[in-house]
């Protein structure tokens, strides 16, 4: 079916303009949320890139133009009123102009708008991010660079420690504090990924693929 013939079942606006989300791939984060026309939809289906309609310029647009941080999309969807589309993508990069992983980088508390990085799909790669930028980064000293520079045998112990204490923490009836030891479990296997050179998307789109198979056929396909 040709671009035309797909656009031609959905309902855009009288501007002749659907919305179009933009969401990883890999986290299910949302990233941004911009517009479509046909000529822009068309594009992003023959390209693989997600091309937007900017209503101010009046002209088409494509992510990542000037900053080099492009939406490779893989997958488009579209709602069940025709009228949103949705662009499942592997970003290269922040996808906010400000440098925030997502548009959606801020949360309402109160009266007031707090940035928090963005929301909680994509947690798991904002951490990743600050692993990352305590590798290189130069200054103080943090416990995570000190991981780091001690290497496989300090890494490999805190995860060994971590994962006791979680399964102690498990049965005990402390949500709060299974928690707590659940969140230092899944940072220190982080630190090993980075160290490993390893993206956390790669975990996640190993566990999207095994979604729709039984867990026995997966381990018997695996020979263990």
């Amino acid at each position: 079916m040709t671009a035309a013939a797909l656009w031609a079942q959905l309902k855009p606006d009288a501007r002749g303009l659907v919305p179009a989300v933009c969401v990883d791939r890999a986290t299910g984060a949302v990233l941004m949320v911009a517009y479509q026309d046909e000529a822009a939809f068309g594009r992003t289906l023959a390209g693989g890139r997600a091309t937007f309609f900017s209503r101010s310029r009046g002209r088409l647009w494509e992510k990542g133009e000037t900053s080099g941080h492009t939406l490779t999309v893989v997958e488009v969807r579209v709602d069940c009123d025709g009228d949103c589309v949705l662009l499942v993508c592997d970003p290269a990069g922040p996808a906010c102009h400000t440098g925030a992983r997502s548009c959606f980088y801020r949360t309402v508390a109160g009266d007031a708008l707090v940035a928090d990085g963005g929301p909680a799909g994509g947690m798991l790669a904002e951490v990743e991010r600050v692993i990352a930028a305590r590798r290189t980064g130069a200054g103080a000293r943090s416990y995570t660079r000190q991981l780091l520079d001690a290497g496989w045998v300090k890494i490999l112990a805190k995860i060994a420690e971590e994962s006791a204490e979680l399964a102690a923490a498990l049965p005990a009836g402390d949500p709060g504090h299974t928690v707590h030891e659940a969140a230092d479990l899944v940072f220190h296997v982080l630190v090993g990924l980075a160290q490993a050179g390893i993206p956390v998307s790669d975990v996640m789109l190993e566990l999207r693929r095994r979604f729709g198979t039984s867990g026995l056929d997966e381990k018997a396909a695996r020979g263990r």
